[in-house]
């Protein structure tokens, strides 16, 4: 009895594994314009959290709209002009490291950049402009 039973929760459980559908990768993100498509979800936190959120001294929150629901943020979201802006920001500090510093295939978060978001932002958002931060 115990042998059928057995047999029986094996069947169940290899029945189970195979008609799930699979599910979608954790960075199957949306309206990425300057990022690799396929970064990883390890990478972007990363990159947003040593690089803007460091570099600027913001949140999520300066970036990204709220969610439309009101809980959290809708990250695919345009809504914020700060996200534009940082993205020509981050076009321009690629472009930076590629021509003056010759760095072949600039990466965002790559510790090899020369010029990031704290060479002029300092942990502000809002440089003065001079080349130091308040």
């Amino acid at each position: 009895m115990g042998v059928v039973v057995t047999l029986a929760a094996v069947a169940l459980i290899s029945t189970a594994a195979t008609s799930t559908k699979p599910v979608a990768p954790p960075n199957d993100y949306t309206n990425l314009k300057v990022l690799p498509k396929d970064i990883s979800s390890k990478d972007l936190q990363e990159l947003m959290t040593d690089d803007f959120e460091d570099g600027l001294g913001v949140t999520c929150g300066f970036c990204h709209a709220d969610a439309r629901d009101g809980h959290g943020l809708d990250f695919a979201s345009d809504a914020k002009p700060e996200k534009e802006i940082a993205r020509a920001m981050m076009r321009m500090t690629i472009g930076i490291n590629k021509k003056y510093f010759k760095i072949k295939h600039p990466q965002l978060g790559n510790a090899g950049l020369t010029i990031t978001c704290n060479t002029c932002h300092k942990g502000v958002p809002f440089p003065d402009g001079d080349g130091d931060a308040k």
